[in-house]
């Protein structure tokens, strides 16, 4: 029995590794940075309900494609009316085909969702990893509008094995992420 594979990771191993090696110089396939994990992460209100806390980790969930693991602070802040062991987020870490899965879902369906979209910023963090912020998670089919009470965000990491912001770059642009063209300012004329 053939295990199906993601067409993006169909696509990686088809296109982008041989292009990366082109561009980048890389004479060993194990050099080319390659999609190591993607994490979802949401907070969650410290005066939150079970309730709330159930319906976020369910929505997670679905957003994702397997189980949220609840976040629990490790010290007391009482300007932050938080205690210790109180349920403060949710993450999901995903790896393999689910991972690939849930990247197509991303950059074909839940990014051109939102309204008045013009590509996402091209900033990564330093080491070749990559985050997005979402304000809405109302973007992804599997929620249910009608069903939810509350707007909740959601963090999105992209870590990839790449060693500098450049080769991360390549490597997502290659995949089908949408950065935001740069446009060059034009030098205004001076009056002389």
């Amino acid at each position: 029995m053939s295990k199906i594979v993601p067409p993006l990771k169909k696509h990686y191993v088809e296109t982008v590794v041989p292009a990366l090696k082109a561009s980048r110089g890389y004479k060993n396939i194990h050099q080319v940075p390659k999609l190591e994990k993607i994490v979802l992460n949401t907070g969650i209100s410290s005066e939150a309900d079970k309730n709330i806390i159930a319906e976020t980790q369910r929505d997670l969930s679905a957003i994702a494609g397997q189980k949220a693991l609840l976040n629990k602070s490790r010290k007391a802040i009482a300007n932050f009316k938080l205690r210790q062991g109180q349920i403060v987020g949710s993450h999901v870490t995903l790896r393999g085909d689910a991972m690939w899965h849930f990247l197509m879902r991303l950059l074909a369906v839940a990014l051109p969702a939102i309204r008045d979209f013009r590509g996402v910023p091209n900033k990564l963090d330093g080491q070749g990893n990559y985050n997005i912020g979402i304000s809405d998670f109302t973007i992804f089919p599997e929620i249910v509008v009608e069903n939810n009470k509350r707007s909740m965000g959601l963090d999105i990491t992209l870590v990839t094995t790449a060693k500098t912001d450049e080769e991360g770059r390549e490597l997502l642009k290659h995949l089908g992420m949408p950065f935001r063209r740069i446009e060059p300012v034009a030098a205004k004329p001076t009056a002389a």
